[in-house]
């Protein structure tokens, strides 16, 4: 979707250039372009509308209906689409060349060499799609001749299982075809070049025999990172790698994994929570809340700023995503911002920075993960969350205020009263009933965090459908593909994350750091120092899910030796992962207002400093004062 306001986090980290396939007229060109893309948006409505039926029908269907008893066959069904649609949509990212991947070293390379990297990824990637299919295909065949059927629906397991075999096999088709492309762009000299990088690579796994595996594991994941492989395949590659040279585990275990580790119910709140916040952008919401903000807010000094940041807030408890927040907060407020004379840098930088807000108070996506990751409460755990976000905005406040009042920058002159405050109190009302839906259901006790996340993107549908009708039959399209391929590309990085993973657990790696750090110190000030500078250096360069899933089994057991509460622990994550979505060179944040406003990266990040800097020291708030978010929680 080209407009900024329905950017997702793939847009935000931006599509890499190179030989997008172009789009062949007539039907199958639009096959071409569109094959999977009504599989995602039927298998996310459904998804949604069985989840949201499960829960009403737990409180409503059995009080309707005499010996009625709760479904007990709508969990099972939604993982399996679930887990269909979030394979299937992989097949899209490659060929739209979105993913979650490190570009700073693409970024630096010659245009030539970009485009050789290119053909590099394509094989890469089709190493680990064609392993995956072939075990699939043995995986299915044992499932035919030893037959078991599901608990709930009583089918066998071979059917969402086919799921790894038609995806990768449509991943290896949609890479082949990428590969061609980008060959005829490259010419044959550099396809060839890019071919023999790609053996150099390959050569010491295949040639060597009996390979340390954590030299294996660790270096071919950074060669990966480096080439600018998408880092859910890096991750599964550096395990197929070590798998190979070590002989760590079976091969088989990967295609097996690659289905059990996403057979989760907790994981699902992911794409509920990312329809939730797409459907409501899209359907008029975020808009309606600058107003109520702006009424709030706008009459004084930096009134348009400080609306902007209680905007991020609001929908902060929407989106679960700062990429999200930007994009939707951003293209309202940002133009406002430079017509009422505000600076087009300053404008820019506060929505960067206020836009972290929304991966800190829940719903957030990196809760759910970090909660699944350390098995802790997802419910405590967006609690823990709303302390830090609020003082994070606070904070965000005084100083937009501060730099206001010294440039003169005063709030909007027109009627302000309690008829005016009524009306956009009025009108945000469908809005500022998500928090109270999701929150309010979670911890009364009725509802799963999951639940809640399927009612709030039911919630978000009928809302822009029905009450405000700004969601028509295209735009929903294009929301409900957009939340699918958003959500898929994290989930499949929780997949090949937990091979990774389970690599490192048999090596002992957590093991090993942990005693090594604390060999260097066990004082608990020192190590959550050294924590929060890792943290927030990683989170520059490397996307938040992807850091969680990677870091939390590797810091975990070292935070609890030194008796920090696993909870307080990953507020401490991902507020530390939330401040890296700001800073220079790599921010997302950063550069999604960098595109939002037009402004250059270079100009804004001088700008942005001192917000990153009152962030920081909010940071070391909560992490020295563990009461503050942790009072919530407990």
């Amino acid at each position: 979707m080209s407009n900024p306001q329905n950017m997702s986090i793939l847009d935000a980290q931006g599509e890499c250039g190179g030989a997008h396939m172009a789009t062949r007229p007539g039907i199958l060109g639009w096959l071409d372009a569109n094959f999977e893309k009504p599989f995602l948006a039927v298998g996310m409505l459904a998804i949604i509308f069985i989840i949201t039926f499960q829960t009403l029908y737990r409180y409503i269907g059995v009080h309707m209906h005499e010996g009625a008893s709760a479904a007990i066959w709508t969990e099972e069904m939604a993982r399996f689409i679930f887990i269909w649609i979030s394979y299937l949509a992989l097949p899209v990212a490659i060929r739209n060349r979105s993913s979650i991947r490190v570009d700073i070293i693409y970024d630096r390379l010659p245009k030539r060499f970009q485009e050789m990297s290119w053909v590099v990824v394509d094989l890469c990637f089709l190493v680990l799609a064609g392993t995956v299919l072939w075990q699939s295909l043995d995986l299915i065949k044992m499932q035919i001749e030893f037959p078991q059927t599901t608990p709930a629906l009583q089918i066998s397991y071979y059917i969402p299982y086919l799921v790894l075999p038609v995806s990768f096999g449509l991943m290896a088709l949609r890479l082949v075809e990428d590969l061609f492309a980008q060959a005829r762009v490259c010419g044959l000299k550099d396809t060839l070049l890019a071919l023999a990088a790609c053996a150099a690579l390959a050569a010491p796994v295949m040639l060597a025999e009996d390979l340390e595996p954590l030299p294996v594991l660790f270096g071919y994941f950074a060669i990966f990172l480096a080439v600018g492989v998408p880092i859910a395949i890096g991750l599964g590659l550096a395990a197929l790698a070590t798998i190979i040279a070590a002989g760590t585990l079976p091969i088989e275990y990967i295609a097996q994994v690659a289905f059990t580790s996403i057979d989760s119910f907790p994981i699902m709140a992911i794409p509920f929570f990312i329809a939730a916040g797409v459907f409501m952008g899209a359907g008029g919401l975020s808009r309606r809340l600058l107003t109520l903000a702006d009424e709030m807010l706008g009459s004084l000094h930096g009134g348009m700023a400080l609306a902007t940041i209680g905007t991020c807030m609001f929908f902060a408890a929407i989106s679960g995503s700062g990429p999200a927040t930007v994009a939707a907060i951003g293209s309202l407020t940002i133009p406002a911002m430079v017509e009422r004379g505000y600076d087009k840098y300053f404008s820019a930088a506060v929505v960067a920075a206020a836009g972290a807000i929304g991966v800190m108070i829940p719903p957030s996506n990196p809760f759910v993960v970090y909660g699944v990751s350390a098995q802790v409460s997802i419910g405590k755990l967006f609690l823990g969350g709303i302390v830090p976000g609020v003082l994070t905005g606070l904070a965000l406040m005084v100083y937009s205020y501060w730099y206001s009042k010294k440039r003169g920058w005063k709030g909007e002159v027109r009627v302000r009263n309690l008829r005016t405050f009524t009306r956009a109190l009025w009108d945000a009302k469908w809005a500022l009933m998500v928090p109270v839906i999701v929150l309010g259901g979670i911890y009364g006790g009725i509802m799963t965090p999951t639940e809640a996340a399927a009612l709030a993107a039911f919630y978000g549908l009928f809302v822009g459908c029905f009450i405000h009708r700004e969601l028509n039959c295209g735009s929903l399209y294009d929301c409900i593909v957009e939340a699918a391929g958003t959500s898929a590309v994290v989930i499949v990085l929780m997949a090949m994350a937990t091979i990774f993973g389970n690599i490192m657990t048999i090596e002992e790696v957590p093991t090993a750091i942990a005693t090594a750090m604390l060999n260097l110190t066990e004082n608990k000030i020192a190590i959550l120092m050294l924590i929060n500078v890792l943290l927030i250096v990683i989170g520059t360069f490397m996307e938040a899910l992807a850091a969680i899933v990677i870091l939390t089994p590797i810091l975990l057991p070292i935070v609890l030796k030194v008796g920090v509460d696993p909870v307080h622990f990953g507020v401490i994550m991902v507020v530390n992962l939330a401040i890296g979505f700001v800073p220079p060179p790599v921010g997302v944040n950063l550069f999604v207002a960098s595109g939002v406003a037009h402004a250059k990266i270079e100009h804004l990040s001088k700008v942005v400093m001192p917000l990153i800097a009152i962030m920081i020291g909010v940071l070391l708030l909560i992490t020295y004062v563990p009461a503050l978010p942790m009072f919530l929680a407990e």
